[in-house]
């Protein structure tokens, strides 16, 4: 297992409602995020629509809040945001759905609310660097020179420490603790038992200044020499998701390296 607690972490989608009233600027009035595990919507409309609206529309657009749950109840939140999407235009508008990784529903929707309605961003947290290498939740992934990208905030409840970064997984074979296409945090791997825990592999062989990265559950058996010494004899790199067929590899030092050990995931109310 990761040396921390696993952030069981998701996939969701999120998308605006916008408001174009003829003769105002176009505003984002809300952030509708959807929750496909279990069907539900959650919703955060601005209380301050006096701001951005006629006296005469206030009064209906206050009533909104209340519509979309009720509606999203007895349809389900799938069913009721493609309703929308195929029917509000002109004053009252939807964008198109952006897919992101959460661990926490109603802390995405806020986080997605202060960044789009009101504007803001995370700040006053350490920051960690972000890698372009994208570590495959599969086999190798592809190979490619890593360099910075740029930062993420440390994640609230987790101890800022220099040499953490975060880095790109691709795939599904550690589904369902590491989503696709979600963002993680890993710590370097400076030695010690890596028995049972969730290591960045490299595949050195691959580049000089790249490489082929993959994310498993390490394990490995040892031969035992009579002074006392031991040696891998080999390296099993194991998937989570039933679907994946384990990695075996020879304990080649001069073309495997573990390069970091998972810790959690980053997502999308952490960013």
């Amino acid at each position: 297992m990761p040396s921390s607690a696993v952030v069981y972490a998701r996939k969701a989608q999120y998308l605006l409602l916008e408001l174009a009233l003829p003769g105002r600027q176009k505003a984002n009035a809300g952030v509708l995020l959807l929750d496909p595990s279990d069907d539900r919507l959650y919703l955060k409309l601005r209380p301050d629509w006096d701001r951005i609206a006629d006296p005469d529309d206030v009064e209906l657009l206050r009533l909104l809040d209340d519509d979309f749950l009720r509606h999203s109840r007895e349809m389900g939140a799938e069913t009721f945001l493609r309703s929308l999407e195929d029917s509000f235009s002109n004053a009252l508008r939807i964008t198109e759905r952006e897919g992101i990784i959460i661990a926490d529903p109603e802390k995405a929707l806020n986080r997605a609310y202060q960044r789009h309605v009101e504007g803001g961003r995370a700040s006053g947290r350490s920051s960690l660097p972000i890698y372009s290498l994208r570590a495959a939740a599969g086999k190798f992934g592809e190979d490619l020179e890593v360099e910075p990208e740029g930062f993420a905030p440390v994640p609230e409840g987790m101890r800022p420490e220099s040499d953490l970064f975060v880095a790109h997984i691709i795939g599904r074979s550690m589904e369902p603790a590491i989503p696709d296409g979600c963002l993680c945090v890993f710590r370097p791997y400076h030695g010690g038992s890596r028995e049972g825990r969730w290591m960045l592999v490299w595949n050195r062989g691959a580049s000089a200044g790249g490489g082929e990265f993959t994310i498993k559950r390490y394990t490995s058996t040892k031969t035992h020499r009579e002074d006392g010494s031991w040696e891998h004899t080999g390296i099993r790199l194991e998937p989570l998701n039933p679907e994946y067929d384990d990695l075996i590899l020879n304990p080649d030092p001069d073309r495997y390296a573990t390069v970091a050990e998972f810790l959690r995931v980053l997502p999308y109310e952490d960013l």
